[in-house]
């Protein structure tokens, strides 16, 4: 079984080895850097860090590898994303259409503007699964993702009002992108990966380099063109099941790999409105839907995926579930039920139904 809990110092050694095998701002390569996000994540979960500061970094544990399991991925919470002093930036996209009454045809230009979020959303990324853990059929990457919605839904105090969510741009093979070598790196003298891994501790640069007003994306090569707004294929299966769980595309792309924004009101995400508190039961062997199962308290979080079998304000779940959990009767869970997952799956029994 497949374990979701809160990130540890003692995790370090692996995360540190799975960061140079992926990209992501949140699983830096450097020890000192990933010590610092660790110590945050730590007072996050503790209850200890204001707004601006908090930061929850889960880790997927394939528990079938030694005491504890092995990390076979992470997935974050940044509570607040952008502030006056550093603030959220993103490209908004906009259409123009334009008409000449002497020519009697008219075209859409489409334009891309460097814009400032100061206020703050909450925003759901650096969703990483180790390469061994990919194209299965366990769902591992839906598990680390939707887990935390539950998390969400159980403490809304701790979030903004809105969520949002970047889906990752095209990259070429060597980790480039074709609209920043042909827009950014215009204004900004630095290299794709050298502005991104700046970005991370400093906002002005970009801000007093890129121009301010809107930039017709006709002057840009096609093949940079086509880049505003589109996910890379391994980002198209998450990018459908936000879609599914209620986020929704807000022209507002990442102002360096040119990947779409997804946006939601926390509160009407399908996972935080089915997620509720509820006491175990009992345990028994069970088979069927599967749903999400957490124990959350200050410093400590775990979550399962199992079956389950609801009575009342009561909850059963198998044997195996409640020691990874680390429960007993009569604790206190919280559950998520992902209703889009079983409206999806019931569609698809449906159109099996018809086509055959």
């Amino acid at each position: 079984m497949f374990l979701i809990r809160n990130v540890r110092m003692e995790d370090m050694p692996e995360l540190l080895r799975m960061a140079k095998t992926v990209h992501s701002n949140n699983l830096p390569s450097n020890e000192r850097s990933m010590e610092k996000i660790i110590e945050r994540v730590e007072t996050s979960f503790a209850g200890e860090a204001e707004l601006d500061q908090r930061f929850f970094t889960f880790v997927l544990m394939d528990t079938a590898h030694g005491d504890g399991g092995r990390v076979a991925g992470t997935s974050a919470i940044i509570a607040r994303r952008g502030t006056p002093d550093f603030p959220r930036l993103y490209l908004k996209v906009r259409r123009h259409q334009h008409f000449s009454s002497d020519l009697q045809s008219g075209q859409v230009q489409l334009t891309v503007q460097l814009c400032q979020d100061t206020v703050g959303v909450t925003e759901v990324g650096g969703l990483v699964l180790a390469p061994a853990y990919r194209a299965n059929d366990m769902r591992l990457g839906s598990f680390l993702s939707k887990s935390r919605f539950g998390f969400i839904g159980q403490h809304p105090q701790l979030f903004m009002d809105d969520v949002v969510a970047e889906v990752m741009g095209v990259l070429t093979p060597d980790g480039r992108t074709k609209l920043w070598d042909h827009l950014g790196r215009r204004f900004i003298n630095l290299s794709y990966e050298e502005a991104d891994v700046f970005s991370r501790t400093s906002k002005e640069f970009i801000t007093s380099l890129f121009p301010t007003g809107e930039i017709h994306t006709s002057l840009l090569p096609a093949a940079a063109r086509k880049l505003i707004g589109a996910a890379s294929d391994d980002a198209i299966p998450a990018l459908r099941m936000l879609e599914r769980m209620g986020f929704q595309h807000v022209d507002e792309v990442d102002p360096f790999d040119g990947g779409p924004y997804l946006k939601a009101d926390r509160d009407e995400i399908t996972l935080v409105k089915s997620s509720r508190l509820i006491s175990l039961a009992g345990c028994k062997e069970l088979t069927g839907e599967e749903g999400y199962v957490n124990v959350s308290r200050p410093g400590h979080f775990r979550c399962v995926r199992c079956a389950y079998e609801l009575d009342g304000d009561a909850l059963w779940i198998p044997s195996e579930a409640a020691d990874r959990l680390e429960v007993a009767v009569g604790d206190e869970l919280g559950f998520t039920r992902d209703v889009a997952r079983v409206r999806a799956d019931r569609e698809s029994q449906a159109s099996d139904s018809v086509s055959t």
